[in-house]
């Protein structure tokens, strides 16, 4: 497994693990009220902030257990993570599109926050997850 194998491995497990301690905090904070009233800010800001931080330490943990390991990155390297930005951007545009829609039909700014970081959070893993399968297997030829 290459080390930029590894990188996306992290972030997507990151992302999955910090996003699912976000909804477990606003859920647990419902308690038979609506989500919507729910104090959302102040863990969705954490949780984001955990998830950058953690995607660091581990990156910087796995350059620190694997000193050996190449940094090289070639051709193949390249195209594996423009391709799997690439496919990860639709729920970007998706997001902010979703977001505009909400806006424009004055929804809460609970559905819209919470919209907008689950399509940040699906962005990263579906990003994650087309690099994982194409380091598995032969990169497609168009």
């Amino acid at each position: 497994m290459t080390l930029t194998e590894k990188r996306a491995w992290i972030r997507l497990v990151v992302a999955v693990v910090t996003y699912a301690l976000y909804a477990g905090l606003v859920l647990s904070r419902a308690d038979g009220r609506a989500l919507a009233d729910v104090s959302y800010a102040g863990p969705l800001l954490a949780t984001i902030g955990a998830s950058i931080l953690a995607s660091i330490v581990l990156e910087v943990g796995l350059a620190i257990v694997t000193p050996g390991a190449s940094r090289a990155i070639d051709v193949r390297d390249r195209e594996i993570s423009r391709l799997g930005e690439h496919v990860g951007q639709s729920f970007v545009v998706i997001g902010g599109v979703a977001a505009m829609l909400m806006a424009l039909a004055d929804w809460d700014r609970f559905w819209i926050a919470n919209v907008v970081y689950l399509c940040f959070v699906l962005s990263a893993v579906l990003g994650g997850v087309t690099k994982v399968i194409v380091y598995r297997r032969p990169f497609p030829q168009w």
